[in-house]
Formats: C-alpha cells, structure tokens, sequence
C-alpha cells in the first residue's frame, strides 16, 4: 500500500480517500474482534499493548466504521448531546478517520466506558503508551493546544497510524498531522 494512504488527512475540507475492504482489517484487540483496523495499524496496536502488557487495561472503543455507522454515530450524538458538542467530537460522515480504518479510539478498561469521550488518563500504563505509540506508528492525533489547527477538540483517547518514521518525526517536534504535511507537500506523493 502506497505511504500515501497512512499519511492522507482526513477532515471536512479533505474527505476519506479510501474505505478498506474487509480483508484489510484485522482485529485491534483480540479481546474485541468487531473492533477492526487497517492491517499495519492493527499488528502495530497489538504489539505496543503486549510490550505494556496491558491488554487488560487498555481497551478499543471504536477503530474502522462504515459510512453508515458513521451516520448513525452522528445522528445519535446530535440527538443525545445537540450540534455544538457533536462539532466538536463527532467528525461528519465521510470525514472521519476512522472511516480509513487508521484510526482508534481507546480507553481505560473500566465499567461504563463513555463511547464519544473516553477516558483516557495521562498517567500510568496511559502515559507509557503515549511515551511508547510513535516507535509503533502511532501519534495522539488530537492534543490540547491544537485545536486550532484540527479544528477538533482535544480528544486525549484517539490515536491515528501513521507508520513509524513520520509518527516519531511528527512526535519529537510537537505537530500535528496538518502541520507535518505543510511542511513539505511532496511527501506524500
């Protein structure tokens, strides 16, 4: 699969490029086999959560979605929560990373885990595995202070596969994903 595909941007001014098909998605957790990801992405989450051995703690909330669910996620918010806070957490259909199948959303591991907001702690086993997610491709694609840029509210649970250089790259200056490929356009062509 081109590098391309990792590093798309996925936002309303930049809809999904590619929806996989079902035979590019694996399980992101073994535990939760209807939680799909993109093939690399998915070996890449299993391989940090058995390094932190923490399969037990840290839990898949929402990895790959179809158009239809992503409706339907929406719709529900927007009736459950009204337009404002859905904005601000709920990407419109057709631009939301998850419809890549690059995209997870994670938790920890607790009773009542909140589908739009999960929690998801800076500390602890959570703060290792944000220490430890660009050796496996992974960035934090929503920080606080960015907000600006993504034009998304921090969401400290979502975390989108990039494949390992660029998440490191992206990682050690502080940037996020629009601002890595301002950069320099050509990188991926």
């Amino acid at each position: 699969m081109k590098q391309s595909f990792y590093l798309q941007l996925v936002n309303p001014a930049h809809p999904a490029l590619m929806i996989p098909e079902d035979t590019e998605l694996l399980p992101a957790h073994p535990d939760y086999p209807d939680i799909l990801l993109e093939t690399k992405a998915a070996k890449a989450l299993q391989a940090l959560l058995t390094r932190l051995d923490a399969f037990d703690k840290i839990v898949p909330v929402s990895g790959f979605r179809t158009m239809q669910e992503q409706r339907m996620i929406w719709k529900q918010s927007m009736k459950d929560n009204g337009y404002l806070f859905t904005r601000q957490y709920v990407a419109l259909p057709g631009c939301s990373e998850h419809q890549t199948g690059l995209a997870i959303d994670l938790a920890a591991n607790i009773p009542d885990i909140d589908f739009i907001c999960p929690d998801f702690p800076s500390s602890g086993i959570y703060g290792r595995f944000r220490l430890l997610a660009a050796s496996y491709g992974f960035i934090l694609r929503y920080p606080e202070g960015k907000e600006h840029i993504t034009k998304i509210s921090e969401e400290p649970w979502h975390f989108r596969y990039v494949g390992v250089p660029y998440a490191e790259e992206i990682t050690r200056r502080g940037i996020v994903l629009e601002e890595y490929l301002s950069l320099d356009e050509r990188i991926v062509s």
